[in-house]
C-alpha cells in the first residue's frame, strides 16, 4: 500500500511531576484521571504504553488533537505512536521510526487485541510518502517514494477533505471487512495494483489527472467489500460532489463516517463546496516528517 500523512496533528505532552504530588498518574484526555496504579488507568492505550515502559515515577500525560477521534484519520494510532515516542524521550533513548511504529502497533494489536492493521502506525511514525509491504512474518518493508515537489504541490491543491461526522469505533467496521477478506481477495488485489501507478505519478512520470478516476475506482472496490463501509448519507454526499465536479474520491479510514476525500480541479472547488451544504471541509497539506519530539527538557525538576 502507499500512504502519507497530513498536517493535522495529535499532540502528546508527558512531564515528570514532583515526588510529593497527591496521585502518581494524572491522565488528561477526553476526561481527567487521577490514579496511583497503572491498572487503574481507564484510557487503554495510555495504560498499556505506561505498563510497557514500566513507568513508576509520577507523571502527567496530556493529549490534544487537531481532529476529533474516530474520524478515520488514525487518531488512536497517532496517540500510541506519539506516547511511545514521548516515553522513549523521557527515558533518554532514541529509536528508529520502524521500531517506534512496531512497538506502538503491538500495543493496539497484540495487547489490546483490536481489529486493525499496522498501516496507520507506520504512517504516523514515518510521515511523507511511502510504500508499505506487510509481510507474512509480521515484518514491514518500507520504501520511500521519491516524489517531485511540484507534483505534490499540485496534488495538494486538488484535494478537499469533508467532515461528515458519524464518529465511530473503526474496529466494528474492520471486523466485518476481515470476515469478508477471503472471498474478496480479487478486489484487494485490484486495489493493490493501483500502488505502482500512483508512485509513477508522484515521481513525475504519470498524469496527475488520473488520480481522481483512480480514487473513484478504489472507493467502489472498497465499498463492495462490506455494506458497513458506506451508508445512504455517504453515498448521497459522494454523488453530489461528483456531479459538482469531483473526478473521484473515497471515504478515509475503515468506513461508516469521518472524512470524505475528493480530487477536484481548483476552478471547480467552489462548486463542490457549495454542493455539500453545511458540510465543513479542510484543505490538507502533506506532512513530511512523521512523529517527532517538538520540545524536550528532561532535567526540568533536577
Amino acid at each position: 500500500m502507499i500512504s502519507t500523512g497530513i498536517q493535522r496533528y495529535l499532540y502528546v505532552v508527558v512531564r515528570e511531576q514532583a515526588a510529593f504530588v497527591e496521585h502518581r498518574y494524572r491522565i488528561n484526555w477526553s476526561r481527567t484521571e487521577f490514579c496511583d496504579k497503572i491498572d487503574e488507568i481507564q484510557n487503554p492505550i495510555a495504560r498499556e504504553v505506561l505498563r510497557k515502559f514500566g513507568v513508576k515515577r509520577p507523571i502527567e500525560l496530556t493529549t490534544f488533537s487537531d481532529i476529533p477521534a474516530g474520524t478515520g484519520l488514525g487518531s488512536s494510532s497517532a496517540f500510541s505512536v506519539g506516547l511511545t515516542n514521548a516515553l522513549h524521550a523521557l527515558n533518554g533513548t532514541r529509536v528508529t521510526k520502524y521500531t517506534l511504529a512496531t512497538e506502538a502497533a503491538a500495543i493496539e494489536l497484540d495487547v489490546l487485541n483490536r481489529t486493525m492493521g499496522k498501516q496507520d502506525h507506520f504512517a504516523a511514525s514515518y510521515g511523507s510518502f511511502n510504500v508499505y509491504t506487510f509481510n507474512a512474518d509480521e515484518t514491514v518493508t518500507v520504501e520511500p517514494v521519491y516524489f517531485v515537489p511540484d507534483v505534490v504541490e499540485s496534488l495538494q491543491s486538488r484535494l478537499m477533505l469533508f467532515f461528515i461526522g458519524n464518529q465511530r469505533d473503526a474496529s466494528d467496521v474492520l471486523k466485518a471487512q476481515e470476515q469478508a477478506t477471503t472471498e474478496k481477495m480479487s478486489i484487494l488485489s485490484t486495489m493493490s495494483d493501483m500502488v505502482d501507478p500512483m508512485v509513477e505519478i508522484l515521481s513525475g512520470r504519470g498524469e496527475l489527472s488520473t488520480i481522481g478516476p483512480m480514487l473513484h475506482e478504489s472507493w467502489l472496490l472498497k465499498r463492495s467489500i462490506t455494506e458497513r463501509t458506506s451508508n445512504a448519507k455517504i453515498d448521497e454526499l459522494y454523488r453530489q460532489a461528483r456531479e459538482a465536479g469531483a473526478t473521484g474520491g473515497k471515504l478515509v479510514g475503515a468506513g461508516g463516517g469521518g472524512f470524505l476525500l475528493f480530487f477536484v480541479e481548483p476552478s471547480l472547488q467552489p462548486d463542490v463546496a457549495a454542493s455539500l451544504t453545511d458540510v465543513p471541509f479542510i484543505k490538507p497539506r502533506f506532512d513530511t516528517a512523521g512523529s517527532r519530539i517538538t520540545y524536550y527538557e528532561p532535567q526540568r525538576l533536577d
